[in-house]
């Protein structure tokens, strides 16, 4: 279960937030997916990456799936999120992940990822603020 604090109050965009960190802590992919429209944007990290070369991030569930299973699913994913501000259809969750390889690296990531959601609380967008010479390394 992803660490954050109590009082944060229920909305349909932190919900599914919670629900996508639980089920990626859990290796969930099939319980993941199920998160998002059929038309979703992953953006993680914003803007060109190992993960997006053209910046674009990964558009459809084909898309989405493929970057589960080269990015998360291989790997020991937690998360600790010290804020979250909802408002509208979108949540920022300030926070860090930490990241287990396979190898035994273990990469923290500080950011800010937010999700929006449509009427049905289906993720239509998750995007990642972090970046890559920010990262750091170590348990």
């Amino acid at each position: 279960m992803p660490l954050l604090p109590d009082e944060f109050a229920a909305h349909p965009a932190r919900d599914a937030s919670l629900a996508s960190m639980t089920a990626i802590e859990a290796g969930d992919k099939d319980g993941w997916l199920a998160l998002f429209a059929d038309d979703a944007v992953v953006e993680d990290p914003i803007g060109p990456s190992p993960f997006s070369p053209d910046g674009l991030g990964q558009r459809g569930r084909a898309a989405i799936e493929a970057f589960y299973d080269s990015v998360i699913g291989p790997n020991d994913v937690s998360f600790r999120i010290d804020q979250s501000w909802a408002a509208g259809s979108e949540v920022a969750n300030v926070g860090t992940i930490t990241t287990r390889m396979a190898d035994g690296t273990v990469v923290h990531t500080d950011g800010v990822f937010t999700y929006r959601v449509d009427d049905d609380g289906k993720v239509v967008a998750l995007r990642a603020y972090w970046e890559m010479d920010r990262l750091r390394f170590g348990d």
